[in-house]
């Protein structure tokens, strides 16, 4: 599993609800909390499927502070996942949605996050020199 990208994971969910299932209403209220302030705050079906793929880029991002040569190909596969998302995006009416635009944009952070995270640790595990100084 070190070797999938777990961003298509929402984005295979995105597409077997909004194709296999008919689509969501992705405005729909799951469910509302009474907060101490007096105000009402509301989940919607959208919220959920955002920190759902949030939590996904947390753990993508730990897996990028790892350097050994199957991250290579977890980059690359989170690159295709982010291509894919994209030509979705401004292809397919459907994903024309703010929901769908912000996974989008999970998958971009994704692929810059882990190249940047990778890049860093492996110029700190590869130092040339004394100290680390090339």
């Amino acid at each position: 599993m070190y070797g999938l990208p777990l961003m298509i994971l929402p984005l295979i969910g995105y597409n077997a609800l909004e194709f296999l299932f008919g689509g969501v209403d992705w405005k729909a209220a799951l469910f509302d909390v009474d907060m101490m302030s007096g105000a009402v705050w509301t989940m919607t079906a959208s919220d959920v499927f955002l920190l759902v793929a949030l939590l996904l880029l947390f753990v993508e991002v730990l897996k990028a502070t790892r350097t050994t040569s199957m991250s290579i190909v977890d980059h690359l596969l989170s690159t295709l996942v982010f291509v894919g998302c994209l030509v979705e995006f401004l292809l397919v009416a459907r994903a024309a949605t703010s929901t769908f635009f912000l996974l989008t944009a999970i998958a971009f952070v994704d692929v810059v996050a882990g190249f940047s995270i990778t890049i860093r640790a492996a110029r700190r595990d590869f130092a040339i020199g004394p100290h680390g100084e090339g």
